[in-house]
């Protein structure tokens, strides 16, 4: 007897499903598989352990944020602004209740702002920001509940 062979009931391949996947994974983009962002991360941890660093990462971070272009950075420019308070405040002792990991990942993309050799070069016309507000969008959006508490702290008086 002959048997008959049936056709999978979805007609996805399984190439397409790994696509449509990949396309939701933040890491996905190139700045942030960079050896620049990788760096960046790394840069964190060491400024984190210095006062001193982080300070001289905040002064730089600040200069760097008054210098560039807002439109890269769309809707992100105000949490760039909120990371930068953020790391002051905590600097100063001000605002202590950051996750670490929250922290980590603010102080690198600030790291990866002030960095003139990341993944397109900052002086590259047009696109030199591009990968930071990439960056800054993906930290932002993973660090978004921290940013707000620390925003609603803030007009609260920092009480």
């Amino acid at each position: 007897m002959k048997q008959v062979k049936t056709k999978p009931s979805s007609k996805i391949k399984a190439g397409s499903r790994r696509k449509k996947s990949e396309a939701h994974i933040p890491y996905a983009k190139p700045a942030l598989r960079s050896e620049a962002f990788a760096r960046a991360l790394i840069d964190a941890k060491t400024c984190l352990n210095s006062s001193e660093t982080l300070e001289e990462l905040f002064n730089e971070a600040a200069k760097k944020a008054v210098a560039v272009a807002r439109d890269p950075f769309k809707e992100y420019w105000p949490y760039l602004q909120t990371m930068l308070r953020l790391v002051r405040a905590h600097h100063r002792g001000e605002y202590g209740q950051v996750p670490h990991d929250a922290l980590l990942w603010v102080v690198a993309a600030l790291n990866y702002l002030i960095d003139p050799f990341d993944l397109i070069p900052d002086k590259t016309p047009f696109l030199g920001f591009v990968d930071d507000a990439t960056v800054i969008e993906f930290v932002a959006d993973r660090t978004r509940q921290t940013l707000d508490d620390f925003m609603t702290w803030e007009t609260s008086g920092g009480c």
